[in-house]
């Protein structure tokens, strides 16, 4: 019974555990973020220490696409008036080597609003059996450093640097666009939410970036690249698909696959049951390194009713995207 309890708890101990074999990341120096669509950019990069330039830099939004039709469209709403080229690299199989349709380009209708500005390509998958499958997901991020070339960036141009589901918010990359003096690579801190903005995990996205592009020197990444981090400065939306089997290919597709350990994960009902209580999808305690952290987050995510503050094209698009707003957790079979 006890190596039945082990082999099937056997993650949840490993997380719980955690606090005595590791240890946190560095702490960031948290920027604080001001905002107020009535207050001038001259006196908004004086608060934040910085200097007003004569004119805004460009900024380029390059991302690996799976098959995140719907965020993909809110993150380019959001982003479109401030984007000089979005950049997109498609591959024919996932990170785990599983094949799959070129998704986006056989909706490319759907995205007619960027086209002058979008450089889109693709990539054969490379993965090996037994291979991890970091190692394809790095290799497809160097060619995205390729396409980026392509798409026409050079020396101080503003590179994003995130997943599609790691959206900047507008006014962020307004600032950051207009504001001299801002640090050469800064991290972007998001709102963590999971399955839709229903439920906020908490503020601790980091991984999104942006950089003050140099040639020779600027490597597309998905990791810690600096100890700078501007507060508040968008959304982070995991896991927030219109349709259940949306989900099973994700589980199935992206890095961290070894975390369906059982069948029975990938069912649907079962799915659709973890998605309307805010519980995990692997069945897994919260990744934290305090002992206080990882009971705090044990158990569902608290529900959230507030939708304010949300991409605008989502709430204009209310009927549409209602999947995403308060409310609305049963999923399209």
């Amino acid at each position: 019974m006890c190596v039945l309890g082990i082999y099937i708890h056997g993650q949840k101990i490993s997380y719980f555990l955690r606090p005595i074999w590791d240890r946190p990341l560095k702490p960031f120096n948290i920027i604080p973020h001001y905002y107020n669509e009535n207050v001038t950019m001259e006196n908004l990069c004086k608060l934040h220490g910085w200097g007003v330039r004569e004119y805004p830099r460009r900024i380029y939004d390059a991302v690996l696409f799976s098959n995140e039709l719907e965020i993909l469209t809110l993150r380019w709403r959001e982003l479109y008036p401030y984007i000089t080229e979005f950049v997109l690299l498609e591959s024919n199989s996932t990170f785990t080597g599983l094949p799959k349709p070129l998704v986006f380009n056989i909706n490319r209708d759907r995205f007619k609003f960027v086209e002058p500005r979008l450089t889109y390509g693709t990539i054969g998958g490379r993965i090996k059996e037994g291979e991890n499958p970091f190692v394809e997901e790095a290799y497809q991020r160097v060619a995205l450093d390729q396409l980026l070339k392509i798409a026409g960036i050079s020396d101080d141009d503003l590179l994003i640097m995130s997943d599609v589901d790691e959206i900047p918010s507008a006014h962020t990359l307004n600032l950051l666009r207009w504001c001299d003096e801002i640090p050469s690579i800064l991290h972007l801190q998001l709102k963590n939410y999971l399955y839709s903005f229903e439920f906020r995990v908490d503020y601790k996205s980091w991984r999104a970036s942006i950089h003050r592009y140099k040639t020779g020197k600027t490597r597309y990444a998905h990791y810690r690249q600096s100890d700078d981090i501007l507060a508040d400065s968008g959304w982070h939306c995991s896991f927030c698909f219109r349709r259940i089997s949306d989900f099973i290919f994700k589980m199935k597709a992206y890095s961290h696959y070894d975390r369906v350990r059982f069948s029975h994960y990938l069912n649907p009902d079962r799915i659709q049951r973890v998605i309307c209580k805010g519980g995990d999808l692997f069945d897994m305690l919260p990744e934290e390194y305090t002992f206080k952290d990882i009971i705090g987050k044990m158990g569902p995510i608290p529900h959230s009713y507030s939708a304010v503050h949300l991409p605008a094209f989502l709430l204009e698009n209310a009927d549409k995207y209602k999947f995403l707003l308060p409310g609305n957790c049963i999923r399209e079979k």
